[in-house]
């Protein structure tokens, strides 16, 4: 009833407005309050565009509309051209790896889609400005809320730590290779020493959420295993612990390694373990490197983060012809030299192999300051400072890197050099997820 009656009136109420306000029949559609309203003699309103059944004429786009298209299609035009003359290498200096190769081109490649992801991998890492577009993207993460950026928190007092490695690793499988590693030297004795993580011990310097280190886990299986098979276990957690809380400076900020004054506080233990007596500070002489920055902030990309002193502690007795260190690769001849530290390295983006020259299949250090004594050091890049620090209690060190050490026998050395001692040294981290220690036999 009320639908019809309101029907009824509407068309009334328009044919009595129409000769009067034509122009506005079409928007007065009912007599409500919100009706549009008439009054004789007055001009109608003019109908908005936007109204109901009134149609709108498409807005051509201007010249300016088209800019955000151009720019955009001229950046992918730039950085494809860019990525096809620049020259590939093979090397990032600033992440402190080795870049993915072009991947190899078959039917068979091409199908079973390993090519494709090959290919996705080879242009991430030559993509033109990769290391600003890296930075970019790790402050963009940080600004979401994330704690960090590409497996490193951003930590206080500008520390980049690395983030805890998962727990399914390789260590119970190194452990046992260890173990029967010690088997094969017999009576040799072997010293086992693991580096904490930096996460575990500068756990103050952590943002406020991350996830658990695991070291107390590691270093109690650790502790288990040496002791069953008599290898001799130095455990650098607590005098670790008591350092920093000294206020030492063990790891640098924006690298994995410890510093030299860290590599100092694991000497002290050592020397106590095998009763040697270690060199007071005083005997050394302070050389700086200055705008270090290490693998930690080339693999987070905060780009922004200061650089920091790269420290050597140099015995001036340690000179002239007195060492002399023996570089070997699997493959090349022998380098020798007189120092145990490269300072042309200095002018480096990787300053770290300032000691010992980074890493390498076998190096030697002789010092013919001491009389006698070979330690054989079974090692990761950990040792490259440390290992100038014993220097000074054995006239012969050698060196392995079973990443390296790969076309001779680590037994068949142990056999021809006969050393006193043995030491297996590494990061935790390192030692827990290396896929070479293998090797050791």
């Amino acid at each position: 009833m009320n639908m019809k009656h309101y029907v009824g009136n509407h068309s009334k109420s328009a044919q009595r407005h129409s000769a009067e306000a034509a122009p506005s029949i079409k928007h007065n559609f009912g007599s409500g309050p919100d009706a549009t309203k008439i009054y004789p003699g007055k001009s109608a309103k003019k109908p908005r565009t936007e109204s109901v059944g009134t149609p709108t004429a498409p807005v051509p786009p201007t010249k300016a509309g088209y800019l955000p298209a151009f720019l955009f299609a001229g950046f992918i035009l730039t950085m494809t051209v860019l990525f096809l003359v620049l020259p590939k290498q093979t090397f990032s200096a600033s992440e402190k790896r080795y870049l993915e190769k072009f991947p190899e081109t078959s039917v068979e490649t091409v199908l079973n889609g390993k090519f494709g992801k090959g290919f996705e991998t080879f242009f991430a890492d030559h993509f033109p400005v990769r290391n600003l577009w890296v930075g970019v993207n790790a402050y963009a993460t940080l600004a979401e809320g994330n704690n960090g950026a590409n497996g490193v928190y951003y930590g206080k007092d500008n520390y980049l730590i690395n983030k805890p490695i998962s727990t399914k690793n390789e260590l119970d499988f190194n452990l046992w290779i260890l173990e029967d590693f010690k088997q094969i030297v017999g009576d040799t004795p072997v010293t086992a020493m693991f580096v904490p993580s930096t996460g575990y011990i500068m756990s103050d310097k952590l943002p406020l959420v991350h996830d658990a280190y695991n070291d107390d886990q590691y270093f109690s299986a650790i502790a288990e295993s040496t002791q069953a098979s008599g290898i001799d276990f130095i455990d650098l957690r607590e005098p670790f612990k008591a350092a920093a809380q000294s206020g030492k400076q063990l790891y640098y900020r924006t690298d994995h390694h410890w510093t030299t004054e860290g590599a100092y506080t694991a000497y002290l233990e050592y020397c106590v373990r095998n009763g040697l007596q270690p060199l007071g500070k005083n005997r050394y002489t302070l050389e700086s490197h200055e705008d270090f920055r290490g693998t930690t902030y080339s693999t987070s990309g905060f780009l922004l983060t200061p650089p920091e002193t790269l420290e050597v502690w140099n015995n001036p007795d340690n000179k002239g012809d007195k060492i002399t260190v023996t570089i070997t690769d699997d493959g090349e001849e022998p380098v020798t030299t007189h120092s145990m530290f490269f300072n042309e390295h200095d002018k480096d983006a990787d300053k770290y192999p300032v000691f010992l020259d980074g890493n390498h299949a076998l190096t030697t250090i002789t010092n013919d300051n001491v009389k006698d004594g070979t330690l054989l050091i079974v090692k990761d890049s950990f040792s490259h400072c440390f290992a100038p620090f014993l220097a000074d209690h054995y006239h012969k060190i050698i060196m392995v890197d079973m990443r390296l050490y790969v076309r001779s026998k680590t037994s068949d050395l142990i056999a021809a050099e006969h050393p006193d001692k043995i030491l297996v040294l590494y990061g935790i981290d390192n030692f827990a997820e290396d896929m070479d220690f293998a090797n050791l036999q």
